[in-house]
């Protein structure tokens, strides 16, 4: 069986990601269970969503310490749910913070930049993937959870690949949206490669 769970917060797209993954490994024959948390997802508020594939899989919750991949849309999220990754699990991290509201209030200090050097430090598989670098070339910002899932297939660690996931993304998104997502898709999956 293979875990992945997805962390960020409301409105990146966590959840559609979740399901394309799943969709992904069912098209494949394998057995997929997801479960999340979007109480808070309005607004900046945490969403973390778990994704189990596997020949039998009987519960979508994945235990601390069990995670094969994270992949983190806001560092500050990601580095929060390193506890669920495994020894020796691969992280993919987004480098755009979305400041939590305390610290737009001034109440806090937050630092997106330092928390993917803790998540360097700690994950020794973790690629960071440049937001404004994939939004700008793709013309929007609705297509950064299509980058972090094309840089999960290139890695391996799910048993997908960039074929399973574009077959899903066809037949999900609009006519108009899809080479947008696919390109967006292996810019994501460029910087596993390239590292």
């Amino acid at each position: 069986m293979k875990s992945c769970l997805l962390c960020g917060v409301g409105g990146q797209g966590t959840v559609l990601a979740s399901r394309i993954i799943a969709d992904a490994a069912m098209k494949k024959g394998l057995s997929a269970r997801t479960a999340e948390t979007i109480g808070m997802a309005q607004r900046g508020g945490s969403v973390v969503s778990h994704v189990r594939i596997g020949e039998k899989v009987t519960s979508p919750m994945i235990p601390p310490g069990k995670a094969d991949v994270i992949i983190g849309f806001e560092p500050g999220e990601a580095a929060a749910n390193l506890r669920y990754l495994r020894k020796g699990g691969i992280m993919i991290v987004c480098d755009k913070e979305v400041k939590p509201v305390t610290a737009s209030l001034g109440k806090s200090r937050y630092s997106g930049a330092e928390c993917i050097e803790y998540i360097r430090e700690c994950v020794k598989n973790s690629y960071i993937i440049n937001a404004d670098e994939i939004c700008t070339a793709c013309g929007s910002p609705k297509v950064l959870n299509v980058a972090l899932v094309g840089a999960l297939a290139v890695s391996g660690a799910m048993g997908l690949d960039m074929e399973d996931i574009k077959e899903v993304l066809a037949e999900r998104l609009k006519p108009r949206m899809v080479e947008t997502n696919m390109k967006a898709l292996d810019m994501g999956a460029a910087v596993v490669q390239e590292k």
